[in-house]
């Protein structure tokens, strides 16, 4: 059986790296690369709900500045599912940002052989994520800085949900009503109700059970 090849589109911020990726990838069976008709086709594709391989963008940049977040930006808003960003600096304050923009995966540009390359471009096609050991502890350092110095003095945690309606919504889960809810955690039932109104509105849900559904599809209980 035929693997199917991923579809990739490049782009770096200089000629001599963009020939190099092109060069490299060009040679490799799994990789399938497009170019600007390619993507566009893939854009419409994805419009007329058509089932096609998830396009990889692979962008490579010397650092987070404003023209690589453009390109990040510009990749998804022109139809590419997945990134991988390699960069020759990577600070704290661009990781977060590449992680706000949706990279799956980032590589230095001194570890960024073809092989690794490709095990990214691999990694991100099936949806999963890719971080260099010591990227990863930094990421896991901002997360949790962030959520004992901005959230938690809010009453926030870092699923955007409040200790108070996780617990709602858990027990909502567990097939408890408004009431065994209430007494459950010592509120008053108008108090539960407000809990998930504000949960269903913030989040532009229906109704309760679409509160859970999505909770637990996003991983937030």
């Amino acid at each position: 059986m035929t693997q199917q090849r991923i579809p990739v589109w490049v782009r770096a911020l200089d000629p001599l790296s963009q020939f190099g990726l092109v060069h490299s990838l060009r040679q490799r069976p799994e990789i399938l690369l497009i170019g600007e008709a390619e993507l566009a086709e893939s854009q419409q594709a994805k419009t007329d709900q058509r089932t096609t391989p998830p396009v990889v963008a692979l962008v490579a940049v010397d650092s987070l500045d404003a023209g690589a977040v453009q390109v990040l930006r510009s990749a998804t808003q022109r139809g590419c599912r997945r990134t991988v960003l390699i960069a020759s600096t990577i600070d704290d304050e661009a990781l977060m940002t590449a992680v706000e923009l949706g990279v799956s995966g980032v590589l230095r540009r001194t570890d960024a052989t073809a092989d690794r390359i490709v095990h990214l471009i691999q990694a991100a096609a099936a949806g999963d994520g890719s971080l260099p050991p010591d990227l990863l502890g930094r990421l896991l350092g901002q997360v949790s800085r962030m959520q004992r110095h901005v959230l938690a003095p809010r009453g926030l945690s870092h699923t955007g949900l409040s200790d108070r309606e996780t617990q709602v919504l858990r027990l909502v889960a567990d097939g408890k009503d408004t009431q065994e809810i209430a007494r459950e955690l010592s509120y008053s039932e108008r108090t539960v109700k407000n809990v998930l109104h504000d949960v269903t509105s913030r989040l532009q849900l229906k109704n309760r059970s679409h509160a859970v559904a999505y909770a637990l599809r996003e991983g937030l209980i």
